[in-house]
């Protein structure tokens, strides 16, 4: 994943080299032409390229992916898949937090929307476990991992947004910077240490990296999926923290949270069309719930992002003016309307006014 994210520092290069490229015949065609008149032209921002205040998200990447991994081990993909809608929530509420986001009564239904979404998948995930007669103590413990991680990644994004804005750091820089000191964290750090711990590995070990990179040297095919990984995270992370930039960390929770239907979708096809060993098969008994829990999941991410206008189902009398005040553009690309008695009474007077 880190070597992935690494190399978008290669992106920023090319980058950076392009902006210069336009900035340089942007200079030598006004100094052709010789008009006073001509706006000055600045040269492009290049931050200098170690940034060591990026060691903190990358930390909580680490950590953050860690936690989610191990728990993918206990529970099915796409429930795994579902409960990292939670991070919404904790985005959110880190984002009042730290960012002094407000949050309108909008929002709020929207996560406690959420919340009992992730409660119904968590569920379905239990009963099927126990149903099946495995250990639903190791599923509730592959749950909670997943949440504890979705706390960590959020935190990630909230520091990754305050970066990217406040220190003005392009996207592919903070990137390539977190998959650099990850990737260095990992060979120096984390893996040795994994080697050398006592676990049911081969040798021995508790994760046995040597070996890990001899079966890629002798399956082709096994490493064919992990340059096809690698290629993916380094797209997805850019792409990710483009949206960052460009809206907030919560648009980026949003957006990723449609991913859920497609991991849901595959895993089944895998299972029905491909191979029975792999994938995963439409549970009969607690499936409902399941369903039921993305749902909701889904409902409430419209809500929180104001793509469902909650005053069609609750008179909008019981909300106030501040919960009904226009949106800002940085925070949603979606208009909120007020509603106020007064504004009726004038849009009805002009509409009359044009009938006649």
């Amino acid at each position: 994943m880190f070597i992935g994210e690494s190399l978008c520092l290669v992106g920023l290069c090319l980058h950076r080299r392009r902006e210069l490229r336009d900035y340089r015949r942007l200079v030598a065609e006004n100094e052709s032409l010789m008009v006073k008149t001509t706006p000055e032209i600045k040269e492009p921002y290049h931050a200098r390229l170690f940034q060591w205040v990026v060691v903190l998200p990358t930390l909580c990447d680490l950590v953050g992916t860690s936690l989610a991994g191990i728990g993918l081990v206990y529970v099915d993909a796409s429930v795994w898949q579902m409960l990292r809608g939670s991070i919404i929530i904790f985005t959110g509420i880190l984002s009042k937090i730290f960012l002094k986001r407000p949050l309108k009564i909008s929002h709020w239904i929207g996560m406690v929307t959420v919340m009992i979404g992730l409660i119904l998948v968590g569920c379905s995930s239990i009963f099927t476990s126990l149903s099946n007669k495995t250990s639903g103590g190791k599923t509730l413990l592959g749950i909670l991992l997943i949440l504890g991680s979705q706390i960590v990644s959020a935190a990630q994004m909230v520091i990754e947004e305050t970066f990217l804005k406040s220190r003005n750091l392009h996207p592919l820089h903070v990137v390539g910077l977190e998959g650099s000191y990850g990737f260095l964290l990992m060979s120096f750090v984390v893996l040795p240490a994994m080697y050398f711990i006592p676990g049911a590995d081969v040798g021995n070990k508790y994760e046995n990296s040597v070996d890990a990179l001899y079966q890629m040297a002798n399956s082709p095919r096994l490493l064919v999926l992990c340059l096809l990984y690698l290629s993916s995270i380094a797209f997805y992370n850019y792409f990710g923290l483009a949206v960052t930039r460009s809206l907030t960390a919560v648009h980026r929770t949003l957006i990723d949270a449609c991913r859920t239907i497609m991991v849901w979708v595959v895993d089944m096809l895998i299972y029905y069309a491909f191979d029975k060993n792999f994938g995963e098969p439409f549970e009969k008994s607690y499936g409902i719930l399941q369903i039921d829990g993305f749902i909701f999941l889904l409902i409430g991410t419209a809500i929180y992002n104001q793509l469902l206008d909650i005053r069609n189902f609750v008179p909008c009398w019981t909300f106030s003016s501040e919960e009904l005040s226009a949106v800002n553009p940085s925070n949603s690309n979606i208009q909120d309307v007020s509603c106020s008695e007064d504004e009726d009474d004038e849009k009805t007077s002009l509409l009359k006014g044009r009938n006649k």
